[in-house]
């Protein structure tokens, strides 16, 4: 999959993707959809971070939102560490995540995640 990371634009082009795919869907009256952008599939370790960055863009697609970091590549590979210790660099992205409009964690490590969802919780609440 890394040898289709060559993208114009990447947060334009995986959003035309999902307009694309939603508007196919809503002929066929599937109105159920959650949006996952993919973090990992088809992209380098700087677009996924990208992706992150301009993650609040996928809002505007009006439906949930889904992400997928737990443990990925790109947060072992910066830490220079393994899979096995990016626990916390994935609970920090996972906060991020979430700040930046996530509604959906797709996770490895069920309590960490639950503790990071009831300390966003408290912020959300202030």
């Amino acid at each position: 999959m890394t040898s289709q990371t060559d993208y114009q634009n990447l947060v334009k082009e995986v959003t035309d993707y999902f307009h694309k795919k939603l508007y196919e869907l809503k002929g066929h009256t599937i109105s159920d959809v959650i949006i996952d952008p993919g973090f990992g599939f088809a992209k380098n370790i700087a677009q996924n971070f990208e992706l992150l960055n301009h993650l609040e863009y996928f809002q505007h697609l009006d439906r949930p939102l889904l992400v997928g970091l737990s443990r990925k590549s790109m947060i072992w590979k910066t830490l220079k560490s393994s899979p096995e210790e990016a626990l916390n660099g994935t609970t920090s992205l996972h906060t991020i995540a979430l700040l930046k409009g996530a509604n959906i964690l797709r996770v490895h490590d069920v309590k960490e995640a639950d503790e990071v969802l009831r300390l966003f919780d408290q912020l959300s609440a202030r």
